[in-house]
């Protein structure tokens, strides 16, 4: 008998409602894209449907296996412990079904691509004769507890700063770990150039996100002499489309594999010493499915956060944003 294949897209959730559609709208478009397969979409937190539902309904749909591939860029606490604790309790109750959880999107060069792009429609609506060498590029990510998530974002930048030809590039974070993004804009505005370009490499809009344009235009006003620029974020641009279903042929041909070379959870990274061997486990049961904002933001929970609750009580090296 042939297999019938499900494929489980997992995301992280958000209070914002535009967030959730846009998750929704990229589960749609791999539904078009993956016509030979059952495509099923759920969150970790906050909205609807939850993680779970999405697997019950592949069950229902009575599939033989499922792909599960995270709809996130790089893999913190989320990846790592939380959306395997979820996949894994679910296998674990059907035994029959056979589940296979891939990787995350990563540093990927149809991301890169799509990111350059995206930084180029920011430069199309700017003003005429400014070079990309007198322009900066900040690149903002999420932001985790994770130090081999954060320094991809450092990755990310150098990439996109060498391969594009800007002056100069800087990374920058929306929560949990720094620089804060109103902190770097602060310092690209005294290295002396014409224009500053903001780059949030997400995957949706969102609180953050909104958060992350806000503080550019504060920089923007404040700073007159420079134009600041406001990059969209990655979205369902096409290539995007395309390194998810790479991820699932990845899961099919049996080469997911994440890079566990830095993780903190595996190898004695300096600071994090205590993580090493943590337990996986879930730890989004209190906001599983509590609904969205529908516009009024009052429990702003739309964070960078990678909150294990290891019991690591070491007094490692970040400070806590407001």
């Amino acid at each position: 008998m042939t297999d019938r294949i499900g494929v489980m897209v997992c995301g992280h959730g958000s209070r914002d409602v535009e967030a959730i559609a846009e998750f929704g709208a990229l589960a749609g478009h791999l539904r078009a894209r993956l016509p030979e397969y059952a495509v099923e979409y759920g969150y970790l937190e906050f909205a609807k449907p939850i993680i779970r539902d999405g697997l019950d309904r592949l069950k229902a749909k009575g599939v033989s296996r499922i792909l599960a591939v995270p709809g996130m860029l790089f893999a913190a606490g989320h990846v790592k412990n939380d959306l395997p604790w979820e996949v894994n309790s679910f296998a674990a109750e059907n035994p029959g079904i056979d589940v296979r959880f891939g990787r995350e999107l990563s540093i990927d060069p149809k991301l890169l691509a799509a990111a350059a792009e995206r930084i180029a429609e920011a430069e199309a609506g700017g003003a005429a004769g400014i070079a990309r060498a007198e322009t900066l590029l900040l690149v903002v990510g999420r932001g985790t507890n994770d130090p081999d998530s954060n320094s991809n974002i450092a990755k990310v930048a150098r990439m996109l700063w060498e391969g594009m030809g800007f002056g100069w590039a800087e990374t920058a974070f929306s929560g949990v770990t720094y620089p804060l993004v109103n902190q770097a804009l602060e310092r690209c505005a005294r290295l002396g150039y014409r224009r500053i370009i903001v780059f949030p490499y997400f995957l949706f809009t969102g609180i953050l996100v909104k958060r992350i344009y806000s503080w550019t235009r504060e920089a923007a006003a404040a700073h007159p002499g420079i134009e600041f620029l406001e990059a969209p974020y990655l979205n369902d641009h096409p290539l995007v489309l395309d390194s998810f279903v790479e991820r699932v042929r990845e899961i099919l041909d049996g080469e997911a594999a994440m890079n566990c070379q830095l993780c903190k959870y595996r190898e004695q990274i300096v600071g994090y010493e205590d993580s090493v061997g943590a337990a996986q486990a879930g730890h989004h049961h209190h906001v599983r499915g509590i609904g969205t904002d529908s516009g009024h933001h009052h429990h702003d929970h739309d964070h960078g956060h990678d909150h294990h609750h290891h019991g690591h009580g070491h007094g490692h090296h970040h400070h806590p944003h407001d």
